[in-house]
């Protein structure tokens, strides 16, 4: 006989508490043995869904407003952006998700336009200096100048 089932008759009749070995060898033989049913078992699926993160865009709506607020889609965006992050905060993700995509097609709206009509502005510019570069030529050479 070994130890451990010395162990486990010895103290089965002393009445005291049973050791980790015989716990150990009572879960071994409980998991061994048949299943209760004798249909088979299925795999179980569980799902656990982490925090969704949902960006808000504030810092990029806070840009557009003080340095690109095309017909004030900057600040509609920015709007859109501290709504966005106020349904997150009470936890209404669809609510915040959907916030959150208006703000981003607002801020890619003023960031397009600001972007275009700085473009325009330049292109102005420098035709205007240009046409007026070669006016100031006509002009000298019309009336004898240098």
């Amino acid at each position: 006989m070994s130890r451990a089932s010395q162990t486990l008759f010895t103290r089965a009749n002393t009445g005291l508490p049973p050791s980790y070995e015989v716990l150990k060898e009572e879960h071994e033989v409980a998991v061994l043995g048949t299943p209760a049913s004798s249909a088979p078992a299925g795999p179980t699926i569980i799902s656990i869904q982490g925090e969704t993160s949902v960006p808000d865009h504030v810092v990029w709506s806070l840009f557009n407003t003080l340095f690109m607020n095309f017909c004030c889609l900057g600040f509609a965006a920015f709007a859109y952006s501290v709504k966005s992050r106020d349904r997150k905060m009470v936890g209404d993700i669809t609510g915040a998700q959907s916030y959150a995509s208006t703000a981003k097609c607002l801020n890619i709206c003023a960031l397009v336009f600001s972007l275009l009509t700085a473009i325009v502005l330049i292109v102005l510019m420098v035709t205007g200096a240009l046409v007026a570069h070669g006016a100031f030529q006509q002009y000298g050479q019309d009336h004898g100048g240098y």
